[in-house]
């Protein structure tokens, strides 16, 4: 365990920890400053540009000019292996467990007149997926006159989809031999576009968030294991141990990803996350706590840092972001964080910006005699919120399966000329930091994301996928050892930090 949280840890751990009574665990856009981007991306990559080629001979990207790793960029990860956690993904488990779980949590409604057709989309969508290792890929299909967004938003999102998809129909790609990042954001994609999610001409389908069962099970879920975790937030010191220990709850609040264990009330009076937390020393395959916690103090030394979370899921794992955000703040770290969110759900338990702000709604209206410190919290952030001192912007990018080193512009300029640092959260935004590409496990994260982030950039990330990188061997052969399915079931995390490109 990193020696700056040791200590903490000791004499905190007895008043967060309770023992689990259950085994079962879970399994419009906003508006800106002028120094802020727009909620519309721009011009998205292909991941098959000449970029992407086994060796890296030019470091700008061709499509996007942006640096490239400094290491030669290997071979995508594919959907064709059997055994492998992307084969099952895409040929089971998003439409066998994923898809059906989101029609049983909504068969009322989409048996209802008015999805009567968004239903018999989402059962062709899934008749695809049935035989995804012989269906082809096809373009997504977007109704300009039907669209509730603006012509240049649906004009934008078409060709950046197109440029996306294009190299994989041309090559009469399937569900499984086109790239698991590629089809994988192209499955909840398509899933919005069967059930006319951006379809203004019906009132019901428009805007209709298939995964909000789940995700409000998860908030509501939440609120135990928050209330004791919040009660030590809020006393962290003011020192680099502080960040240390906010940095370690954010990182380990990847537990509860809703994706992957099905959100279950009966949990709600578990307080798994203490748990989790004092393995940390056990699970964690490399810490640049160290090169972080540094970081930010020449921030708080400034006094004016701005200072970006790229957000993952909602329920119990937003809340732990939002106490990150809550001590950047308070400890003078950050004048300003900007919460980086979805524009549409996906992923099931990925945050949008009314998640958020749902979120924090609900943490306010608690009773603050049961949950003295939930509640206080909830009213807390409110006011960062009302006051600008958090800023929620949704963008499109963060729903395209591109690499983030084509991330397009002006949201690259305007990280790169405004962000001091960004923290990245979860599974597929990491995914999204490699190219989703098998890198050797040892490869430093400064030569392969560093180097190229257009700002300092600090990973918090659970692994939950077979990518990764900058992980000390002697940590991986241990991992390895101790559990054979070490990759992808968010036992084991990693805080890595890069000093951003320097153009």
């Amino acid at each position: 365990m990193r020696p700056i949280l040791s200590a903490y840890l000791a004499s905190s751990f007895s008043l967060i920890y309770q023992a689990p009574t259950s085994i079962a665990a879970f399994a419009p856009h906003p508006t800106f400053a002028s120094r802020r981007v727009s909620s519309s991306s721009t011009t998205a990559a292909t991941m098959a540009s000449s970029s992407d080629s086994a060796t890296a001979s030019s470091k700008s990207c061709p499509k996007t000019g942006n640096p490239l790793p400094n290491l030669p960029i290997p071979d995508p990860l594919l959907s064709l292996t059997p055994g492998t956690w992307a084969y099952d993904t895409m040929s089971r488990r998003v439409n066998e467990e994923i898809f059906q779980r989101t029609y049983e949590e909504n068969e009322e409604t989409f048996n209802s007149p008015p999805f009567a057709e968004a239903l018999k989309r989402l059962k062709d969508l899934r008749a695809e997926l049935d035989a995804a290792s012989t269906t082809k890929l096809r373009d997504l299909q977007f109704d300009k006159e039907t669209d509730g967004r603006s012509s240049d938003v649906v004009d934008r999102e078409e060709r950046e989809w197109k440029e996306i998809l294009a190299p994989y129909i041309d090559n009469d790609d399937t569900w499984l031999s086109a790239p698991w990042l590629v089809t994988e954001f192209y499955a909840y994609r398509r899933l919005i576009e069967a059930l006319g999610y951006y379809d203004k001409s019906n009132p019901a389908t428009y805007l209709y968030d298939p995964f909000l069962v789940a995700k409000r099970a998860g908030l509501d879920s939440s609120v135990n294991s928050a209330e004791n975790m919040l009660e030590k937030v809020v006393s962290l010191p003011k020192t680099k141990e502080g960040v240390a220990l906010a940095a370690a709850f954010a990182l380990w609040g990847n537990k509860m990803d809703l994706s992957i264990w099905p959100a279950d009330a009966e949990n709600s009076s578990m307080d798994v996350f203490a748990k989790i937390l004092h393995a940390a020393d056990e699970n964690m395959l490399h810490d640049d706590t160290n090169s972080l916690t540094e970081h930010c103090e020449r921030l708080r030394e400034r006094g004016d840092g701005m200072v970006d979370i790229i957000v993952d899921n909602a329920g119990f794992e937003l809340v732990t972001d939002l106490a990150l955000a809550d001590h950047l703040v308070a400890s003078g770290v950050a004048k300003v964080v900007t919460f980086q969110l979805k524009s549409h759900p996906t992923f099931v338990s990925d945050a949008l910006e009314k998640d958020l702000r749902e979120t924090v709604e609900h943490y306010a209206a608690l009773l603050s005699d049961k949950y003295p410190n939930a509640q206080a919290a909830g009213v807390r952030w409110q006011k960062y919120l009302d006051e600008g001192k958090w800023v929620c912007h949704e963008d499109n990018f963060w729903v395209q399966p591109s690499a983030m080193w084509e991330m397009p512009e002006p949201l690259r300029s305007d990280m790169k000329d405004r962000c001091d640092l960004a923290f990245v959260k979860g599974d597929a935004n990491y995914r999204r930091l490699l190219g989703d590409r098998y890198w050797d496990y040892s490869s430093p994260f400064q030569d392969v994301v560093g180097c190229y982030f257009p700002c300092p950039v600090c990973s918090l990330r659970t692994l939950k996928a077979e990518v990764g990188c900058g992980m000390d061997k002697e940590q991986v052969e241990r991992a390895k050892g101790l559990d054979d399915e070490w990759m992808v079931n968010g036992r084991f995390g990693v805080v890595q930090f890069g000093s951003g490109a320097t153009r």
